[in-house]
């Protein structure tokens, strides 16, 4: 989805997290379609000329659709390397419609691990923000009890690079879905500014407060 077709040097685009919630930790839902799409909310607060808003495999799609959809990508292989392949190639066209030469990637809960890891692929990036983002993936659901997401990417075993240095990551001091200790590990070993907000959780408070951390990441890009 794409806000606004003006050209611009720079493209944020906001990336959804898992979508809908488990029904128990080792069944997924049936439908992977965001009850409340954070990420969406955000870019419609985002003062750019344009924005865009990318949804995860399987999400938003009708039943017959989703049926031929295979649920291991919104359960164990929802960061693999065929998932990230077609969420790269969609950032590309979403940069290609407005004529931008780079992209902001900014990946809310499960789209952050999509961001971090399309940040590390792409030459492109101009900057990216993760919020209440399970970072350090396979310790995230084993600490969790979650089944273990086999066939997926972890952010924090991939080779360092440089773009990881000059990360943003927001986490929610009673977030108890991604607990802080989480992202400050990805921290701990890629680096990257990790921001706590106490009074934070999961769900809350970021499309509220979302103008004021916005620019708090504007003043970040535009340091030397």
């Amino acid at each position: 989805m794409l806000r606004g077709q003006s050209a611009a040097e720079t493209l944020p685009v906001y990336i959804e997290g898992d979508g809908a919630p488990w029904p128990s930790a080792f069944r997924p839902p049936r439908d992977p379609t965001p009850l409340r799409p954070v990420p969406l909310l955000l870019a419609d607060r985002d003062p750019s000329p344009a924005a865009a808003y990318l949804g995860r495999p399987c999400q938003y799609l009708g039943e017959a659709e989703r049926r031929r959809c295979d649920s291991s990508y919104w359960s164990d292989r929802r960061f693999s390397p065929e998932v990230l392949e077609a969420m790269n190639i969609a950032v590309t066209r979403l940069k290609q419609r407005v004529g931008a030469g780079q992209v902001r990637l900014i990946g809310y809960s499960g789209g952050g691990v999509v961001a971090a890891l399309l940040a590390l692929r792409r030459g492109d990036v101009a900057e990216w923000a993760t919020i209440a983002a399970p970072l350090a993936l396979s310790d995230w659901a084993a600490e969790q009890g979650l089944s273990p997401l086999r066939g997926s990417l972890d952010p924090l075993t991939q080779p360092a690079a440089a773009i990881t240095r000059s990360a943003t990551h927001f986490a929610g001091g009673r977030d108890a879905i991604v607990p802080p200790p989480i992202v400050a590990r990805f921290v701990g070993v890629h680096g990257g500014r990790l921001e706590t907000l106490a009074d934070f959780d999961h769900d809350c408070c970021w499309e509220r407060d979302w103008a004021q951390l916005l620019k708090r990441l504007r003043i970040r890009e535009n340091l030397p």
